[in-house]
């Protein structure tokens, strides 16, 4: 069987963490013909997690990396940059959700050791990859009660966590906003597009990597396959398809993946006076305590100057392209959540604002299988690209290579994605259910 792409990938926005670190490393397009043992594509956290560990296991394996925009400048450019190790169930109340909770830890730290390894190889810049931990941030009676509720749940797992109150909380953010928060510390914070320059960039060294070459299909030939982009093509043994909710465009689980937008935007660099009147510490992240809130990070943009990131709103858009009313309606949303928590930078804008990509299943499982005989996917991360998706193209790179562990025995027991309902139901439905919740988050 052949399979064709319907759509490329399609983005709304820059991708602020790769602007704000300025031109990074550039790879060549694809204009020629090659063979490969293994081609993956997709060159986000589950792409590159794939090629790194085909060469683990089989350091003599020809592997090319195929990317159809430019690296870091795509989804894995466009994510908040928590790796977060403990349950975080989006569609949750409390985010702990359902399931053995245990093994996702236990598998989430996996992937962040997989990561803190992959930064000592390649030597990528610490400031990249923090072990920070994060706080789950509360600004009204109900978000209180879910911190209280996930709290418990983690006593239950003996997860530490601490609790801040308004005071606290305050000390940490320069906010007013927040009456208490959860701190837990097993998060990482990334600056995702460093992250991803870095891990393509060591990579490199043994892998061909290539951007700007989108495969538009890939067919089986002499026992293997060629995948081919728009001028040029790779024969391989085994295909990696690590593209996330682009799986459906090349007609792979369709009718059964939901293609969601998150929202966010970056604010303009903040002076010394700025600073001055927000306080608090230099570098901090904040995860809303209801999964439809607000998230906030204050950070270091790698240049020496210090920003604010939000991120709120979501909308579904099945032919996987926001609107350029939800790009209004989330930059709205965004200034009134940042004013809500820093009055004292009135005068501070926002320089960036970008859509963000998501695949979520109904059910909350990935699509990390075997396709074809010798096609493996590594998609579908529900909202969890850095963790889960390092994962998944843990799994893909495992199984192309005939390898079993606990990684690949998790996904094998995982049910397939279920079905959706009928279009345009699903996605009347969906952002109908969205709206409700981000109105219910309210002061979150």
């Amino acid at each position: 069987m052949s399979y064709s792409a319907r759509r490329l990938p399609s983005h709304r926005g820059p991708a602020a963490w790769a602007t704000i670190l300025g031109q990074g490393r550039r790879y060549p397009r694809l204009e020629h013909t090659i063979t490969a043992d293994v081609v993956v594509v997709g060159a986000g956290f589950a792409g590159l997690a794939a090629a790194r560990r085909v060469l683990q296991l089989d350091p003599q394996a020809r592997v090319v990396v195929l990317e159809a925009g430019q690296i870091a400048e795509g989804a894995a450019g466009r994510n908040s940059g928590f790796m977060i190790d403990l349950p975080h169930d989006l569609a949750s109340q409390d985010y702990a959700g359902a399931g053995d909770d245990r093994a996702l830890i236990g598998l989430n730290r996996q992937a962040i050791e997989f990561a803190s390894d992959a930064v000592e190889e390649y030597q990528i810049p610490l400031a990249f990859f923090e072990r920070a931990g994060k706080v789950n941030g509360a600004a009204s009676a109900a978000g209180e009660a879910h911190n209280r509720s996930y709290a418990r749940h983690l006593e239950t797992l003996s997860e530490p966590c601490e609790w801040l109150d308004d005071t606290a909380m305050h000390a940490l953010t320069g906010s007013r906003h927040y009456r208490c928060g959860l701190y837990t510390p097993g998060t990482v914070m990334l600056q995702p597009a460093g992250y991803v320059r870095g891990l393509a960039q060591g990579l490199s060294r043994q892998a061909d990597i290539y951007e700007q070459s989108p495969v538009l299909s890939f067919s089986p030939v002499g026992g293997g396959w060629v995948a081919k982009t728009p001028k040029g093509r790779v024969t391989a043994r085994r295909v990696i398809l690590a593209v996330n909710g682009h799986l459906e465009s090349f007609g792979v689980a369709r009718g059964r993946l939901m293609q969601l937008f998150l929202f966010a935007s970056m604010s303009n660099e903040l002076t010394d006076t700025a600073q001055a009147a927000l306080g608090g510490a230099t570098r901090w992240g904040i995860t809303p305590s209801d999964p439809m809130g607000t998230t906030v990070r204050r950070i270091d943009d790698g240049q020496g100057g210090h920003r604010i990131v939000t991120r709120t709103c979501a909308a579904v858009r099945p032919d996987m392209v926001p609107t350029a009313r939800d790009m209004a309606h989330a930059a709205a949303q965004h200034r009134k959540k940042f004013a809500e928590r820093f009055p004292q930078l009135a005068s501070v804008g926002q320089e960036y604002m970008w859509g963000g990509h998501l695949c979520l299943s109904l059910n909350g499982v990935a699509h990390a299988r075997a396709v074809d005989n010798g096609v493996y996917s590594a998609c579908v991360q529900n909202g969890l690209g850095t963790a889960r998706g390092t994962l998944t193209g843990i799994a893909a790179a495992e199984r192309a290579c005939g390898h079993h562990s606990d990684i690949t025995r998790f996904f094998d027991n995982e049910v397939e994605p279920k079905r959706l309902p009928p279009q345009p139901f699903a996605t009347w439905g969906a952002n109908a259910y969205l709206r409700w919740k981000e109105a219910r988050a309210a002061m979150e």
